[in-house]
């Protein structure tokens, strides 16, 4: 076990699976006091051992985001995953998708830095989530990437008006999780190894990827306002 977040205390907002989970373990296994938060508690309980607290909270909701900063009282480290995916061709877009997009990456962290920001600790930090489609445009993911490029900018606009709070993003490429299996089995190897082949890594990105990039953005005090693009290059193909 490491010692980087010996008795700090981290929330997680997230599914209680991929990429979130990694991101429970690996502040764990820093030392870390950790709890989780998502729409349905009960679920979350179930998922984790003891060792993990659960909340509810939902992130298009700010009551709910109020009642759990209330209820933490303080926390060294928040962290949001989720996320509402508006894909698909422009023709095939709606209003409700593009909002939930942005409700869920954009609005809502800024609700969480705002009812957070004075509850967390002094070398405290926030870590939202971008993606690799900020930065580079691919067709068919419009939604996608006006939203991440949104948490991009949000992210240095946050960490000028929160600091010494520190606020970084996180931006994933193609990762391994479950998002991927609606693909069907020979669909997702398809679309694995097409990435894997093209971009410069020469490999698809593991939950542990983006964790130990978050514990880093948790851990490194002079980092702040910083997205770290860990997508093995994919935005330079």
């Amino acid at each position: 076990m490491g010692t980087s977040l010996v008795d700090n205390t981290v929330l997680v907002i997230g599914r209680p699976s991929g990429i979130a989970r990694a991101i429970v373990e690996a502040a764990l296994a820093e030392g870390a006091k950790v709890t989780v938060a998502g729409r349905d508690a009960a679920k979350l309980r179930r998922a984790y051992d003891e060792n993990v607290h659960a909340e509810m909270i939902d992130i298009t909701d700010d009551a709910t985001i109020q009642s759990l900063a209330e209820r933490m009282g303080s926390v060294d480290h928040v962290v949001t995953t989720a996320s509402a995916r508006a894909r698909g061709l422009l023709q095939d877009l709606d209003r409700e998708a593009l909002r939930g997009s942005f409700d869920t990456k954009v609005i809502g962290p800024v609700m969480l830095a705002k009812y957070f920001a004075p509850r967390i600790n002094e070398g405290g930090s926030i870590t939202l989530f971008s993606g690799v489609h900020a930065f580079k445009p691919t067709i068919g993911y419009l939604g996608v990437g006006i939203t991440n490029g949104a948490a991009d900018f949000l992210t240095r606009s946050l960490s000028l008006e929160l600091g010494p709070i520190r606020v970084n993003s996180i931006s994933p490429g193609v990762i391994d999780t479950g998002i991927w299996d609606g693909f069907g089995e020979e669909g997702k190897r398809e679309y694995f190894e097409h990435f894997r082949t093209h971009n410069p890594a020469r490999r698809i990105g593991t939950v542990e990827d983006i964790a130990e990039a978050v514990i880093f953005a948790m851990t490194n005090r002079f980092l702040t306002g910083v997205t770290l693009r860990v997508d093995g290059g994919e935005p330079l193909t």
